[in-house]
């Protein structure tokens, strides 16, 4: 496949004019546009379009009805097709605080599930997200309680194995008796302070350890005051931790992602949506870590009022950002590279670049709809 005349995100983080093409589901070339190529096969014109990376999202729990936690081949069948539809060429779903055996059907399912045949018209599946059980139950949001259990090094090795090794992240609350050693013992796992009521030692202590991720920052967490910062200000503090926000204009206020912005940087910024399975659906009852959820307009509810997900895209959140006075070119990287870069997967995945997957979304340069979504199976 041949794209030209449209302006491509490149690595450096700007808009340039350039001309992609592609062979076998990579990147085989990027040329000046001026470059002339004799070609013959597909040639897609992207004049008057952005061509931007696949977006990857590494916390969803589902959408178009359907949720990760059903854990079957044709839930996450359905989930891939909408999120391929939203500009997600990539994604890790999430699972929810539930009994050992429904986590590892899930997680089994996902294997088997991966290890089929690529399918045309579907996000790619890159890995899990395991949100729960590790986590504290002062601040288990829309998490169920009764399955909250203490963070075993056996325990993850065993859901790993059932994973085929997909468990690329491990959100945990890292004042729980064994956190620390979980974190320590499992390097090939990226480890995520949340759903926490930790204190600033105790996220500094998870981070020096080995965690590099906070989930949903500022949700589900102590908030950052000014003599006790908490995780945010550990975060912060070290420097080299991403940081996932969801810009839905729901969990926090616009002056609030424009501040984590400017307080972790553009490569530091994860968006994400953590979206259910009323996403792409219309308002009404459904289902999360089963538990009842309320859906009206942009808000997701559980019956005593808690925030339960979202129901906005990964594609709304970007532009939701640069709605909200983020540059377009760090919202971009906030939804591409950056959750990449995050769960070791960047060598693949996550930028325009010779030898990576060939996933693009083709955005209107007025208005920023989504005009094509490119994912060549290899």
């Amino acid at each position: 496949m041949l794209i030209k005349n449209g302006l491509v995100f490149t690595e450096k983080g700007s808009f340039e004019k350039q001309s992609i093409l592609t062979e076998g589901g990579r990147i085989s070339m990027i040329l000046p546009a001026s470059a002339m190529i004799k070609y013959s096969g597909e040639v897609v014109d992207a004049k008057g379009c952005y061509i931007i990376p696949g977006l990857t999202d590494i916390h969803l729990h589902g959408c178009a009805g359907r949720d990760f936690c059903e854990g079957t081949a044709d839930a996450i069948k359905t989930i891939a097709e909408y999120e391929l539809s939203q500009g997600v060429t990539s994604f890790c779903p999430a699972t929810m605080t539930l009994p050992d055996n429904k986590l590892e059907q899930i997680l089994s399912c996902a294997a088997a599930y991966s290890k089929a045949a690529p399918r045309k018209g579907c996000a790619e599946l890159l890995g899990i997200h395991l949100e729960g059980p590790f986590i504290s139950d002062a601040k288990k949001g829309a998490q169920k309680g009764e399955y909250i259990q203490k963070p075993g090094e056996a325990k993850i090795e065993k859901w790993q194995q059932a994973a085929g090794g997909l468990i690329r992240l491990v959100t945990i609350a890292p004042e729980l008796e064994g956190a620390v050693d979980c974190i320590q013992k499992h390097r090939n796992i990226h480890f995520s302070i949340g759903h926490t009521a930790c204190s600033y030692g105790e996220a500094m202590r998870a981070f020096e350890t080995g965690a590099d991720h906070v989930t949903h920052l500022y949700n589900a967490m102590p908030p950052f005051l000014h003599r006790e910062t908490g995780v945010i200000g550990a975060a912060f503090d070290r420097g080299d931790v991403f940081v996932e926000l969801i810009c839905d204009g729901v969990h926090i206020s616009p002056t609030t992602i424009r501040a984590a912005f400017k307080l972790f940087g553009e490569d530091r910024v994860v968006l994400i949506s953590d979206s259910m399975e009323a996403a792409g659906m219309p308002d009404g009852e459904y289902r999360l870590g089963e538990q009842a959820v309320y859906v009206s307009g942009s808000k997701a509810l559980l019956d005593n009022g808690a925030l339960a997900g979202s129901v906005t895209p990964l594609y709304k959140c970007m532009l939701n950002a640069a709605a909200f006075g983020i540059p377009l070119e760090a919202a971009v990287k906030a939804a591409t590279i950056n959750p990449c870069r995050s769960i070791g997967a960047d060598k693949d995945y996550g930028s325009i670049a010779i030898g990576k997957r060939a996933a693009f979304v083709l955005l209107e340069q007025r208005g920023l709809s989504i005009k094509r979504v490119i994912l060549e199976n290899e």
